[in-house]
């Protein structure tokens, strides 16, 4: 399981919006949205796409705990 707070705060830090980053991933806001919430499954190549748009690897986000 991944670490929702993690994910919502390195968003926030770029300065991007979850409507954007559900048009950067190819998906609909309302998805994106729930994935952050951690209410939808994400899956694997989903979490690529979340770590390249933040600048970032995938298991600083979905693996490890602070």
């Amino acid at each position: 399981m991944y670490d929702i707070c993690k994910l919502r705060k390195l968003r926030i830090e770029k300065n991007i919006t979850k409507r954007e980053m559900a048009k950067r991933m190819g998906i609909s806001e309302s998805y994106y949205s729930k994935v952050e919430a951690g209410q939808k499954r994400l899956f694997y190549d989903m979490a690529v796409k979340i770590a390249l748009i933040l600048e970032t690897k995938p298991d600083k986000i979905f693996f490890m705990k602070d």
